[in-house]
């Protein structure tokens, strides 16, 4: 059983850059009472092109910046991160530590034509976690992958309707719905934030998946087992925090209003 003061300690929410805020909205709607620190690590997005030791890097400092705030658990609300660094942080530390991965098993089991197609950075599709879902979960259905390379640059800077971020989508887009694909994997948290436009190029029945409800649902069952659970009753709060500049914490506002 854990003390008081840890049961009401914040949770740790973190991420390459903005995206995860898609992540956070969905943790503080199925954990109202529980309070959260959030850090985007703008300065260094994105991780799709980064190493899995300098991804392992970032992630240590990041970590060990939310414990010193009292971080009573941590979301790595980031699906290249966790690919390539969650299971060197579950050694190192003794929190509980949640994360992402694209939902290629919940698409599956949508399809309904067994074609789904996914949206991810580079260096999520090369994990080997991405390998291990496709083996596992994509043995019966035809899985096209789509490297999104430069979109999550575009989102970083608020840039969500530009002519460029527009015909990125449609060239990402186009090759899932020329394959027939019925069901697409969001899988990076940012592209949450242009679903509308995803979901205008591919069309009403196509249905879209990404998996941060599911991560709060997990947070949720963790907590729960551990007894971890905030007890308040009143809602929670949450503070944003950055390596980035002032115009990262323009767009983070932004973001999150979007999210409302």
């Amino acid at each position: 059983m854990c003390s008081a003061i840890a049961v009401n300690a914040p949770i740790g929410v973190m991420d390459s850059g903005v995206g995860g805020l898609s992540v956070l909205k969905h943790l503080t709607r199925q954990l109202p009472h529980e309070h959260f620190i959030y850090f985007a690590d703008s300065a260094h997005a994105p991780y799709g092109n980064k190493t899995a030791t300098e991804i392992q890097q970032r992630c240590a400092i990041i970590a060990d910046t939310l414990i010193a705030q009292g971080a009573k658990a941590l979301v790595v609300a980031c699906n290249t991160a966790t690919a390539a660094a969650i299971g060197a942080m579950r050694q190192h530390y003794t929190l509980p530590i949640i994360g992402m991965e694209p939902a290629v098993k919940p698409a599956a089991a949508a399809s309904k034509n067994g074609i789904i197609g996914v949206l991810a950075t580079t260096g999520t599709l090369q994990s080997a976690q991405f390998a291990a879902l496709l083996e596992h979960y994509g043995q019966n259905v035809q899985v096209i992958t789509q490297a999104c390379v430069g979109l999550v640059e575009c989102i970083e800077q608020g840039q969500l309707e530009t002519p460029h971020t527009l015909a990125l989508l449609q060239q990402y887009c186009q090759p899932l719905i020329a394959a027939g694909a019925d069901t697409i994997v969001l899988g990076c948290t940012h592209y949450p934030f242009v679903r509308k436009h995803i979901q205008d190029i591919t069309g009403p029945n196509v249905t879209l998946i990404d998996t941060g409800a599911a991560v709060a649902k997990r947070l949720q069952q963790v907590l729960e087992q551990q007894h971890m659970l905030n007890a308040a009753t009143e809602a929670g709060d949450y503070v944003f925090l950055t390596s980035g500049t002032k115009e990262t914490e323009i767009v983070m506002e932004q973001l999150w209003r979007l999210t409302a």
